[in-house]
């Protein structure tokens, strides 16, 4: 777990060069994905319900337009993509603009709403919940849910805040998943049917800030985007803080690994996500960072195939 005295054996980064990506201002910028196939950088507006889609070379763009609150995108082996909606999953052709649903929350309030999620390596798509606006003393509803290969959704967890940054370890499989809320990492040590065992992998409350979305790069360090203190972060397998990015955003919401070999750090951001504003020159945008002397690793995609029965 981290604390205090490890942020001052972290080493700050400084990259290479800072662009601004994206000419499309986000008010809540979340979920990039590298798409190694087109060469491109999805990545969404969850409060307009837009996904974006932008070629890294060529600059063309693209955006589908959804009913918001979105909550993540994944890549599914059809070329569809999966989406979390406000409380539904769905799979969603980006040509056609054809949606089939695949599953709805099984708890109904009206400040709880899917967020997060992300493919597996099985296939599967986990994807998390959030649960704001709470009053004093009121219980989490907040869940992560499981979505099968074959489209069957269940709840996995429960008595979560703000689901964030699901994702699998790149060599162990180990899930590790943020809750913003209380300012902890998660690592989910058995992932069998009848148990799931969450561990407190990281605490960044002596950070001054949530962990947002969630990455890891080839040596194995997860990457979070401290959504409060305008800095990205590194652990190493022991939860041990060892890097530290400043980013000219007010608040950074996730990250990924992208670009010909996979070193550059795309990220996106928030200009008015209802509860956080910001009005910097780069706030909303999505950047991408060249030369911080990491590689990033491919990202699975899902293997969904629900029955047309």
């Amino acid at each position: 777990m981290t604390r205090p005295d490890h942020q001052e054996n972290a080493q700050f980064l400084i990259p290479d060069e800072i662009h601004c990506f994206s000419h499309e201002k986000s008010a809540l910028g979340e979920c990039p994905l590298w798409d190694v196939r087109t060469e491109s950088v999805w990545w969404l507006d969850c409060r307009r319900g837009v996904i974006h889609k932008k070629h890294t070379r060529t600059g063309s763009h693209v955006q589908l337009e959804l009913p918001a609150p979105l909550g993540s995108v994944a890549f599914n082996m059809d070329g569809r993509l999966v989406v979390a909606l406000k409380e539904e999953i769905a799979l969603l052709d980006p040509e056609t603009g054809q949606i089939q649903r695949l599953g709805r929350l099984d708890e109904q309030h009206p400040n709880l709403r899917f967020n997060d999620g992300a493919a597996l390596p099985d296939g599967r798509f986990l994807v998390g919940t959030m649960h704001t606006f709470r009053l004093p003393g009121e219980k989490a509803l907040g869940g992560l849910y499981m979505v099968e290969t074959d489209g069957h959704m269940s709840c996995i967890d429960r008595g979560l805040g703000v689901v964030n940054g699901p994702v699998a370890h790149p060599f162990t499989g180990v899930i590790h998943v943020a809750d913003s809320e209380a300012r902890q990492i998660y690592r989910y040590t058995h992932t069998d049917e009848e148990h799931w065992g969450r561990q407190i992998f990281v605490d960044t409350q002596a950070l001054e800030s949530s962990p947002d979305g969630c990455c890891f790069d080839a040596k194995g360090g997860l990457w979070t985007a401290l959504v409060r203190k305008g800095q990205l972060a590194r652990f190493d397998d022991h939860g041990q803080l060892t890097h530290l990015v400043r980013v000219p955003l007010t608040h950074p919401t996730a990250l990924c690994f992208g670009g010909d070999e996979m070193t550059d750090l795309f990220v996106t951001s928030i200009s008015d996500s209802g509860r956080l504003r910001a009005d910097g020159p780069w706030d909303g945008h999505v950047l991408r960072l060249r030369g911080l002397g990491f590689q990033g690793v491919e990202r699975p995609i899902c293997r969904i195939q629900p029955s047309l029965g």
